[in-house]
Protein backbone atom coordinates (compact mmCIF):
# COMPACT_ATOMS: atom_id res chain seq x y z
CA UNK A 1 0.00 0.00 0.00
CA UNK A 2 2.54 2.99 1.09
CA UNK A 3 4.19 1.71 -2.71
CA UNK A 4 1.07 2.37 -4.32
CA UNK A 5 0.97 5.88 -2.99
CA UNK A 6 3.86 6.53 -3.71
CA UNK A 7 3.99 5.78 -7.17
CA UNK A 8 1.21 8.05 -7.19
CA UNK A 9 2.94 10.90 -5.77
CA UNK A 10 5.14 10.35 -8.28
CA UNK A 11 2.83 10.62 -11.28
CA UNK A 12 1.24 13.70 -9.47
CA UNK A 13 4.60 15.79 -9.44
CA UNK A 14 6.25 14.50 -12.87
CA UNK A 15 2.21 15.77 -14.42
CA UNK A 16 2.79 19.37 -12.28
CA UNK A 17 6.23 19.67 -13.82
CA UNK A 18 4.92 18.36 -17.31
CA UNK A 19 2.48 21.18 -17.45
CA UNK A 20 4.29 24.58 -17.50
CA UNK A 21 6.21 23.29 -20.13
CA UNK A 22 3.67 22.11 -23.04
CA UNK A 23 2.15 25.51 -21.94
CA UNK A 24 2.17 27.95 -24.31
CA UNK A 25 4.37 31.58 -24.16
CA UNK A 26 2.18 34.31 -25.45
CA UNK A 27 4.48 37.05 -26.76
CA UNK A 28 3.78 40.45 -26.83
CA UNK A 29 4.82 42.93 -29.55
CA UNK A 30 7.74 44.41 -27.90
CA UNK A 31 8.87 41.16 -26.80
CA UNK A 32 9.40 39.94 -30.24
CA UNK A 33 10.64 42.56 -31.64
CA UNK A 34 13.52 42.29 -28.83
CA UNK A 35 13.73 39.05 -29.55
CA UNK A 36 13.97 39.27 -33.49
CA UNK A 37 16.56 41.75 -32.88
CA UNK A 38 18.87 39.39 -30.97
CA UNK A 39 18.23 36.52 -32.83
CA UNK A 40 17.51 37.02 -36.89
CA UNK A 41 20.73 35.89 -39.31
CA UNK A 42 20.23 38.67 -41.88
CA UNK A 43 20.12 41.43 -39.79
CA UNK A 44 22.95 39.96 -37.87
CA UNK A 45 24.90 40.25 -41.10
CA UNK A 46 24.03 43.68 -42.10
CA UNK A 47 25.52 44.18 -38.89
CA UNK A 48 28.42 42.54 -39.52
CA UNK A 49 28.74 44.90 -42.86
CA UNK A 50 29.02 47.72 -40.47
CA UNK A 51 31.64 46.02 -38.53
CA UNK A 52 33.45 45.75 -41.63
CA UNK A 53 33.30 49.16 -42.55
CA UNK A 54 34.14 50.51 -39.30
CA UNK A 55 38.03 47.87 -39.64
CA UNK A 56 38.23 50.18 -43.34
CA UNK A 57 38.49 53.61 -41.44
CA UNK A 58 41.34 51.81 -39.73
CA UNK A 59 42.91 51.35 -43.38
CA UNK A 60 42.20 54.39 -44.69
CA UNK A 61 44.10 56.49 -42.13
CA UNK A 62 47.23 54.04 -41.88
CA UNK A 63 50.18 56.00 -43.20
CA UNK A 64 52.63 54.83 -45.72
CA UNK A 65 55.32 52.36 -44.68
CA UNK A 66 58.89 53.57 -45.23
CA UNK A 67 61.22 51.43 -47.36
CA UNK A 68 64.76 49.69 -46.50
CA UNK A 69 67.06 48.28 -49.32
CA UNK A 70 70.15 46.69 -48.75
CA UNK A 71 72.63 47.15 -51.74
CA UNK A 72 75.89 45.74 -52.25
CA UNK A 73 78.41 46.54 -55.05
CA UNK A 74 81.88 46.68 -56.04
CA UNK A 75 82.26 42.79 -55.36
CA UNK A 76 85.72 41.47 -58.07
CA UNK A 77 83.81 38.32 -59.80
CA UNK A 78 86.89 37.70 -62.33
CA UNK A 79 90.97 37.63 -61.87
CA UNK A 80 92.27 41.20 -63.39
CA UNK A 81 95.89 41.33 -64.48
CA UNK A 82 96.52 38.39 -62.09
CA UNK A 83 94.96 40.09 -59.04
CA UNK A 84 91.91 38.74 -57.92
CA UNK A 85 90.44 40.02 -54.67
CA UNK A 86 86.75 39.55 -54.80
CA UNK A 87 85.73 41.23 -51.21
CA UNK A 88 88.17 43.68 -50.84
CA UNK A 89 86.16 46.97 -52.60
CA UNK A 90 82.97 45.68 -51.28
CA UNK A 91 80.15 48.54 -50.79
CA UNK A 92 77.11 47.81 -48.71
CA UNK A 93 74.17 50.58 -49.22
CA UNK A 94 71.23 51.11 -46.79
CA UNK A 95 68.72 53.03 -48.02
CA UNK A 96 65.70 54.15 -46.42
CA UNK A 97 63.14 55.49 -48.13
CA UNK A 98 59.29 57.25 -47.58
CA UNK A 99 56.52 58.21 -48.91
CA UNK A 100 55.40 61.96 -47.76
CA UNK A 101 51.37 62.32 -48.80
CA UNK A 102 50.36 65.89 -49.41
CA UNK A 103 47.08 67.99 -49.71
CA UNK A 104 45.83 66.08 -46.29
CA UNK A 105 45.32 62.77 -48.25
CA UNK A 106 44.98 60.88 -44.91
CA UNK A 107 42.34 62.99 -43.77
CA UNK A 108 40.11 62.89 -47.02
CA UNK A 109 40.91 58.88 -47.20
CA UNK A 110 39.19 58.58 -43.32
CA UNK A 111 36.64 61.01 -44.20
CA UNK A 112 35.47 59.14 -47.01
CA UNK A 113 35.79 55.82 -45.11
CA UNK A 114 34.07 57.23 -42.01
CA UNK A 115 30.77 58.53 -44.81
CA UNK A 116 30.89 55.22 -46.16
CA UNK A 117 30.29 53.88 -42.56
CA UNK A 118 27.49 56.42 -41.75
CA UNK A 119 25.90 54.89 -45.36
CA UNK A 120 26.41 51.21 -44.23
CA UNK A 121 24.75 51.84 -40.81
CA UNK A 122 21.71 53.47 -42.47
CA UNK A 123 21.53 50.98 -44.66
CA UNK A 124 21.55 48.18 -41.82
CA UNK A 125 18.64 50.29 -39.82
CA UNK A 126 16.60 50.40 -43.54
CA UNK A 127 17.07 46.57 -43.59
CA UNK A 128 15.74 46.36 -40.64
CA UNK A 129 12.92 48.59 -40.95
CA UNK A 130 11.45 46.58 -43.94
CA UNK A 131 12.06 43.21 -41.99
CA UNK A 132 10.10 44.56 -38.72
CA UNK A 133 7.41 45.29 -41.32
CA UNK A 134 7.85 41.67 -42.20
CA UNK A 135 7.61 40.68 -38.67
CA UNK A 136 5.28 43.06 -37.56
CA UNK A 137 2.74 42.10 -40.41
CA UNK A 138 3.10 38.18 -39.33
CA UNK A 139 2.26 39.48 -36.16
CA UNK A 140 -1.10 41.10 -37.69
CA UNK A 141 -1.83 38.12 -38.89
CA UNK A 142 -1.48 35.84 -35.89
CA UNK A 143 -3.87 38.08 -33.86
CA UNK A 144 -6.14 38.34 -36.68
CA UNK A 145 -6.65 34.91 -37.37
CA UNK A 146 -6.92 34.47 -33.74
CA UNK A 147 -9.74 37.06 -33.57
CA UNK A 148 -11.30 35.11 -36.77
CA UNK A 149 -10.79 31.68 -34.47
CA UNK A 150 -12.90 33.32 -31.72
CA UNK A 151 -15.78 34.94 -34.06
CA UNK A 152 -15.80 31.30 -35.76
CA UNK A 153 -15.68 29.34 -32.48
CA UNK A 154 -18.30 31.66 -30.99
CA UNK A 155 -20.77 31.45 -33.93
CA UNK A 156 -20.47 27.69 -33.81
CA UNK A 157 -21.23 27.73 -29.83
CA UNK A 158 -24.26 29.87 -30.87
CA UNK A 159 -25.23 27.71 -33.72
CA UNK A 160 -25.02 24.51 -31.84
CA UNK A 161 -27.19 25.57 -28.88
CA UNK A 162 -29.96 26.80 -31.36
CA UNK A 163 -29.61 23.48 -33.22
CA UNK A 164 -30.04 21.50 -30.20
CA UNK A 165 -33.25 23.86 -29.42
CA UNK A 166 -34.59 22.65 -33.18
CA UNK A 167 -33.58 19.28 -32.40
CA UNK A 168 -35.79 19.34 -29.60
CA UNK A 169 -38.90 21.19 -31.50
CA UNK A 170 -38.62 17.92 -34.22
CA UNK A 171 -38.97 15.54 -31.55
CA UNK A 172 -42.31 16.92 -30.39
CA UNK A 173 -43.01 17.73 -33.94
CA UNK A 174 -42.84 21.39 -34.42
CA UNK A 175 -40.33 21.35 -37.64
CA UNK A 176 -40.66 19.00 -40.25
CA UNK A 177 -37.85 17.07 -41.00
CA UNK A 178 -36.64 18.84 -44.12
CA UNK A 179 -35.91 21.79 -42.14
CA UNK A 180 -33.87 19.74 -39.37
CA UNK A 181 -31.94 18.75 -42.22
CA UNK A 182 -31.12 22.42 -44.06
CA UNK A 183 -30.20 23.14 -40.20
CA UNK A 184 -28.09 20.16 -39.85
CA UNK A 185 -26.39 21.62 -43.26
CA UNK A 186 -25.87 24.67 -42.59
CA UNK A 187 -23.73 23.56 -39.35
CA UNK A 188 -20.81 22.56 -41.88
CA UNK A 189 -20.23 26.21 -42.74
CA UNK A 190 -19.73 27.50 -39.03
CA UNK A 191 -17.40 24.14 -38.67
CA UNK A 192 -15.59 25.01 -41.80
CA UNK A 193 -14.63 28.27 -40.34
CA UNK A 194 -13.01 26.88 -36.94
CA UNK A 195 -11.11 24.82 -39.12
CA UNK A 196 -10.29 27.44 -41.52
CA UNK A 197 -9.20 29.70 -38.87
CA UNK A 198 -7.23 26.98 -37.13
CA UNK A 199 -5.15 26.31 -40.04
CA UNK A 200 -4.51 30.31 -40.79
CA UNK A 201 -3.46 30.52 -36.92
CA UNK A 202 -0.97 27.57 -37.26
CA UNK A 203 0.43 29.55 -41.03
CA UNK A 204 0.76 32.46 -39.16
CA UNK A 205 2.63 30.93 -36.09
CA UNK A 206 5.32 29.45 -38.20
CA UNK A 207 5.98 32.19 -40.58
CA UNK A 208 6.64 34.49 -37.14
CA UNK A 209 8.98 31.72 -36.02
CA UNK A 210 10.88 31.31 -39.17
CA UNK A 211 11.08 35.36 -38.64
CA UNK A 212 12.58 35.19 -35.41
CA UNK A 213 14.83 31.79 -36.72
CA UNK A 214 13.32 29.90 -33.94
CA UNK A 215 12.61 26.06 -33.38
CA UNK A 216 9.74 25.75 -30.88
CA UNK A 217 7.09 23.61 -31.41
CA UNK A 218 4.08 25.81 -32.81
CA UNK A 219 1.54 24.27 -29.87
CA UNK A 220 4.56 26.32 -27.45
CA UNK A 221 4.20 28.98 -29.12
CA UNK A 222 1.91 31.84 -29.31
CA UNK A 223 1.04 35.90 -29.47
CA UNK A 224 -0.94 38.32 -27.75
CA UNK A 225 -1.67 41.85 -28.13
CA UNK A 226 -4.53 44.64 -28.42
CA UNK A 227 -6.54 43.64 -31.54
CA UNK A 228 -8.38 47.12 -32.05
CA UNK A 229 -7.77 50.11 -33.57
CA UNK A 230 -7.39 53.98 -32.52
CA UNK A 231 -10.15 57.24 -33.55
CA UNK A 232 -7.43 59.72 -34.26
CA UNK A 233 -4.17 59.77 -36.08
CA UNK A 234 -1.50 62.11 -36.02
CA UNK A 235 -1.56 65.13 -39.03
CA UNK A 236 -0.14 64.19 -42.05
CA UNK A 237 2.31 67.01 -42.00
CA UNK A 238 3.47 65.80 -38.86
CA UNK A 239 4.00 62.45 -40.56
CA UNK A 240 6.03 63.91 -43.36
CA UNK A 241 8.36 65.61 -40.83
CA UNK A 242 8.82 62.87 -38.84
CA UNK A 243 9.56 60.54 -41.76
CA UNK A 244 12.31 63.19 -43.36
CA UNK A 245 13.74 63.10 -39.98
CA UNK A 246 14.08 59.33 -39.44
CA UNK A 247 13.68 57.70 -42.61
CA UNK A 248 17.39 55.22 -42.87
CA UNK A 249 16.63 55.34 -46.98
CA UNK A 250 16.60 58.66 -46.92
CA UNK A 251 19.48 59.20 -44.35
CA UNK A 252 21.51 56.80 -46.70
CA UNK A 253 21.05 58.84 -49.79
CA UNK A 254 22.16 61.82 -48.12
CA UNK A 255 25.63 60.60 -46.38
CA UNK A 256 26.08 59.12 -50.14
CA UNK A 257 25.84 62.94 -51.42
CA UNK A 258 28.12 63.87 -48.62
CA UNK A 259 30.70 60.68 -49.60
CA UNK A 260 30.66 61.43 -52.98
CA UNK A 261 31.98 65.68 -51.90
CA UNK A 262 34.64 63.77 -49.89
CA UNK A 263 35.47 61.05 -52.85
CA UNK A 264 35.60 64.16 -55.45
CA UNK A 265 37.94 65.90 -52.78
CA UNK A 266 40.54 62.97 -52.26
CA UNK A 267 40.78 62.98 -56.44
CA UNK A 268 41.31 66.07 -56.38
CA UNK A 269 44.37 65.42 -53.89
CA UNK A 270 45.23 62.62 -55.59
CA UNK A 271 46.21 64.47 -57.85
CA UNK A 272 49.26 66.02 -56.61
CA UNK A 273 52.67 64.98 -56.48
CA UNK A 274 53.68 63.25 -53.41
CA UNK A 275 57.25 63.08 -53.11
CA UNK A 276 59.75 60.32 -52.03
CA UNK A 277 62.50 61.29 -49.35
CA UNK A 278 65.51 58.68 -49.19
CA UNK A 279 68.95 58.21 -47.00
CA UNK A 280 71.31 56.17 -47.23
CA UNK A 281 74.74 55.06 -45.25
CA UNK A 282 77.35 53.22 -46.95
CA UNK A 283 80.86 51.76 -45.76
CA UNK A 284 83.44 52.36 -48.19
CA UNK A 285 81.48 54.23 -50.13
CA UNK A 286 83.05 57.38 -51.75
CA UNK A 287 85.78 56.33 -55.25
CA UNK A 288 86.07 60.44 -55.05
CA UNK A 289 87.72 60.87 -51.50
CA UNK A 290 89.79 57.54 -50.56
CA UNK A 291 89.56 58.86 -46.89
CA UNK A 292 85.59 58.79 -46.61
CA UNK A 293 85.32 54.89 -45.71
CA UNK A 294 81.39 55.58 -43.97
CA UNK A 295 79.55 58.03 -45.93
CA UNK A 296 76.09 59.70 -45.68
CA UNK A 297 73.62 60.36 -49.03
CA UNK A 298 70.06 62.09 -49.20
CA UNK A 299 67.91 62.03 -52.21
CA UNK A 300 64.31 63.98 -52.85
CA UNK A 301 62.27 62.14 -55.66
CA UNK A 302 59.33 64.43 -57.56
CA UNK A 303 57.24 62.40 -59.73
CA UNK A 304 56.34 64.77 -62.71
CA UNK A 305 52.87 65.00 -63.16
CA UNK A 306 52.56 66.06 -66.64
CA UNK A 307 50.16 63.60 -68.22
CA UNK A 308 48.77 61.45 -65.77
CA UNK A 309 46.81 64.66 -62.96
CA UNK A 310 44.11 61.67 -62.25
CA UNK A 311 41.91 63.54 -64.11
CA UNK A 312 39.56 60.60 -65.12
CA UNK A 313 38.29 60.21 -61.40
CA UNK A 314 38.25 63.90 -60.65
CA UNK A 315 35.73 63.97 -63.40
CA UNK A 316 34.10 60.51 -62.25
CA UNK A 317 33.69 62.26 -58.92
CA UNK A 318 32.37 64.78 -59.41
CA UNK A 319 29.72 63.28 -62.20
CA UNK A 320 28.80 60.66 -59.05
CA UNK A 321 27.78 63.60 -56.67
CA UNK A 322 25.10 64.59 -59.22
CA UNK A 323 23.93 61.10 -59.58
CA UNK A 324 23.98 61.27 -55.67
CA UNK A 325 21.86 64.10 -55.42
CA UNK A 326 19.77 62.91 -57.87
CA UNK A 327 19.09 59.92 -55.91
CA UNK A 328 18.51 62.18 -52.60
CA UNK A 329 15.34 63.89 -54.32
CA UNK A 330 14.25 60.19 -55.52
CA UNK A 331 14.71 59.09 -52.12
CA UNK A 332 12.61 62.09 -50.74
CA UNK A 333 9.76 62.28 -53.57
CA UNK A 334 9.76 58.39 -52.47
CA UNK A 335 9.30 59.39 -48.52
CA UNK A 336 6.57 61.99 -48.99
CA UNK A 337 4.34 59.11 -51.40
CA UNK A 338 4.79 56.23 -48.87
CA UNK A 339 3.72 58.29 -46.37
CA UNK A 340 0.76 59.59 -47.95
CA UNK A 341 -0.43 56.43 -49.51
CA UNK A 342 -0.59 54.76 -46.15
CA UNK A 343 -1.88 57.58 -44.80
CA UNK A 344 -5.19 57.54 -46.90
CA UNK A 345 -5.55 53.89 -46.63
CA UNK A 346 -5.09 53.81 -42.50
CA UNK A 347 -8.20 57.07 -43.47
CA UNK A 348 -10.23 54.32 -45.46
CA UNK A 349 -9.96 52.09 -43.03
CA UNK A 350 -10.60 54.07 -40.00
CA UNK A 351 -13.99 55.43 -41.91
CA UNK A 352 -15.31 52.04 -42.21
CA UNK A 353 -14.65 51.07 -39.12
CA UNK A 354 -16.11 53.25 -37.37
CA UNK A 355 -19.88 52.83 -38.46
CA UNK A 356 -19.59 48.96 -37.75
CA UNK A 357 -18.21 49.33 -34.29
CA UNK A 358 -20.82 51.81 -33.44
CA UNK A 359 -23.94 50.54 -35.39
CA UNK A 360 -23.33 47.59 -37.56
CA UNK A 361 -22.12 44.90 -34.73
CA UNK A 362 -24.52 45.40 -32.19
CA UNK A 363 -27.21 45.84 -35.22
CA UNK A 364 -26.18 42.08 -36.74
CA UNK A 365 -26.15 40.57 -33.39
CA UNK A 366 -29.45 41.99 -32.49
CA UNK A 367 -31.77 40.74 -35.25
CA UNK A 368 -29.57 37.61 -35.05
CA UNK A 369 -31.15 36.79 -31.47
CA UNK A 370 -34.38 38.48 -32.43
CA UNK A 371 -34.72 36.14 -35.60
CA UNK A 372 -33.92 32.69 -33.76
CA UNK A 373 -36.06 33.76 -31.31
CA UNK A 374 -39.19 34.36 -33.35
CA UNK A 375 -38.33 31.38 -35.15
CA UNK A 376 -37.99 28.92 -32.29
CA UNK A 377 -41.91 30.57 -31.91
CA UNK A 378 -42.99 30.03 -35.40
CA UNK A 379 -43.09 33.47 -35.76
CA UNK A 380 -40.30 33.57 -38.72
CA UNK A 381 -39.36 31.13 -41.44
CA UNK A 382 -35.97 29.19 -41.80
CA UNK A 383 -34.93 31.09 -44.23
CA UNK A 384 -35.20 34.44 -42.22
CA UNK A 385 -33.25 32.35 -39.54
CA UNK A 386 -30.76 30.98 -42.01
CA UNK A 387 -30.34 34.71 -43.54
CA UNK A 388 -29.85 35.86 -39.78
CA UNK A 389 -27.27 33.95 -38.87
CA UNK A 390 -25.26 34.41 -42.30
CA UNK A 391 -25.47 37.99 -41.70
CA UNK A 392 -24.21 38.05 -38.41
CA UNK A 393 -21.37 36.04 -39.39
CA UNK A 394 -20.77 38.19 -42.23
CA UNK A 395 -20.82 41.36 -40.25
CA UNK A 396 -18.15 39.89 -37.28
CA UNK A 397 -15.93 38.80 -39.80
CA UNK A 398 -15.82 41.35 -42.24
CA UNK A 399 -14.96 43.28 -38.83
CA UNK A 400 -12.01 41.25 -37.79
CA UNK A 401 -10.37 41.63 -41.13
CA UNK A 402 -11.18 45.11 -41.31
CA UNK A 403 -9.37 45.70 -38.01
CA UNK A 404 -6.38 43.49 -39.39
CA UNK A 405 -6.44 45.74 -42.81
CA UNK A 406 -6.20 48.59 -40.09
CA UNK A 407 -3.48 47.32 -38.32
CA UNK A 408 -1.60 46.05 -41.63
CA UNK A 409 -1.96 49.24 -42.99
CA UNK A 410 -0.67 51.07 -39.89
CA UNK A 411 2.28 48.74 -39.89
CA UNK A 412 3.09 49.61 -43.34
CA UNK A 413 2.74 53.78 -41.82
CA UNK A 414 5.84 53.17 -39.57
CA UNK A 415 7.29 51.37 -42.23
CA UNK A 416 6.74 54.83 -44.13
CA UNK A 417 7.92 57.21 -41.49
CA UNK A 418 10.87 55.26 -40.51
CA UNK A 419 9.72 54.39 -36.62
CA UNK A 420 6.35 53.41 -34.89
CA UNK A 421 3.95 56.04 -34.56
CA UNK A 422 0.96 53.77 -33.96
CA UNK A 423 1.83 51.12 -31.24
Amino acid sequence: MPRQVWLCASLALAGSLAAPLCAQKAWTWAELRDRFQASNPTFHAAQLNVDEARDQEITAYLRPNPDYTLTTDGNQFAPHEGVWQPFSGTLFINNISYLHEREHKRELRLQAAQANTHVTEFQRDDQLRNLLFNLRSGFVQALQAKAVLEVARENLAYYDRTLEVNRLRFKAGDIAQVDLDRLELQRIQFQSDVLTAETNLRTAKIQLLMLLNDRTPVAQFDVTGPFDFQETLMSLQDLRDSAVATRPDLQAAIRSVQMAKVSHQLAIANGSTDPIFSGWWTHNGSFSNPQAINTLGVAVSIPLRIFDRNQGEKARTEVDIRRNERLEDASRAQVFNDVDSAYVTLENNLALLRPYKSTFLALASRVRDNVSFSYQHGGASLLDFLNAQNDYRTVQLNYVNLVGAYLTAAAQLDLSVGKEVIP
